[in-house]
C-alpha cells in the first residue's frame, strides 16, 4: 500500500504567495504613505496678486456659458483678460464656500457670479452696509429672491469693509467697490493673497459681524435678513 506523501511543497507554495501578496500590498502602502508625505513637505505655492482699476470692458459671457467664447457676437472685445475679467476667474473658483463683506453691491455681473456659485451648491454668506442695501440698482434682493443669505450690518455708521473669502482660503481685498462705476471708471485697487496670516484675521472679522447679526438675536426687519437666512 503506497503512502499518502505530505503536501509540504504545496503549503510551500502558498505560504510564499502569501507573502509576495503582503510585500506587494505593504509596497503599495508605503508608497502612498511616502507620496502624502512629500506632498505635505513640498511647499504650497501662495498667491500674492494686485489688481488695478478701472477695466476694460469686455465679453464676459462665457464665464457663464464656457460655449459662447467663440460664438457670441456682442461688439466687446472676447478672450482678453482683464483686471475685472481676472476677479470673477477668482471668484468662480470657489469650490466649497464664499464669504462677502461688502459696503456696496450693485454690479450686476459680479452678481450673476455669485448666483452662478450659489446654484453649483457653493455655500454663500453675504454681509452687507444696512443703508446702502436698499438703493437704487442694490443686488441685494436679486441675491436673496435666489437663495442666498444676506444679512445687512446695522450698528455702525457705515459698515464699509470690502473683502471676499474664496473656500476660507483665499482673501480678495481693497478699495474697490461692487459696482459698475468703480470698475469701470475709478482708480481702485484689490489685493488677492493666500497668505494665512492675512487671511485668517478677515475670516475671524467676517465671523463677528456674520454672529453678531444673526436674526435670532436681533429683531427681524424686512430690510435685515431674506427667508433662507438661518
Amino acid at each position: 500500500m503506497s503512502k499518502i506523501q505530505p503536501q509540504n511543497g504545496g503549503m510551500s507554495q502558498m505560504s510564499r504567495l502569501k507573502v509576495v501578496g503582503l510585500g506587494a500590498i505593504a509596497l503599495t502602502l508605503s508608497v502612498e504613505l511616502l507620496w502624502r508625505l512629500l506632498r505635505l513637505l513640498k511647499p504650497r505655492t501662495i498667491l500674492n496678486e494686485v489688481l488695478f482699476f478701472p477695466s476694460e470692458v469686455v465679453c464676459v459671457k462665457h464665464f457663464f456659458s464656457p460655449s459662447s467664447l467663440n460664438s457670441c457676437v456682442c461688439p466687446l472685445p472676447h478672450g482678453v483678460e482683464t483686471s475685472f475679467t481676472r476677479l470673477l476667474s477668482l471668484l468662480l473658483s470657489a469650490s466649497s464656500s464664499l464669504d462677502l463683506c461688502l459696503f456696496s453691491f450693485s454690479n450686476m455681473e459680479l452678481s450673476r457670479a455669485v448666483v452662478y456659485l450659489y446654484k453649483r451648491k457653493v455655500t454663500v454668506r453675504v454681509l452687507v452696509d444696512k443703508q446702502y442695501s436698499v438703493i437704487t440698482g442694490s443686488q441685494v434682493g436679486a441675491l436673496r429672491n435666489a437663495g442666498i443669505c444676506v444679512r445687512s450690518v446695522g450698528g455702525y455708521v457705515h459698515m464699509h469693509h470690502k473683502f471676499a473669502l474664496v473656500d476660507g482660503q483665499r482673501l480678495i481685498t481693497g478699495s474697490l467697490n461692487w459696482t459698475l462705476a468703480a470698475v469701470q471708471s475709478n482708480a481702485e485697487n484689490l489685493l488677492v493673497t493666500d497668505e494665512p496670516r492675512l487671511v485668517q484675521p478677515f475670516i475671524r472679522e467676517f465671523s463677528r459681524l456674520w454672529w453678531e447679526n444673526d436674526p435670532s438675536l436681533n429683531r427681524p426687519s424686512s430690510d435685515q435678513n431674506g427667508p433662507h437666512c438661518k
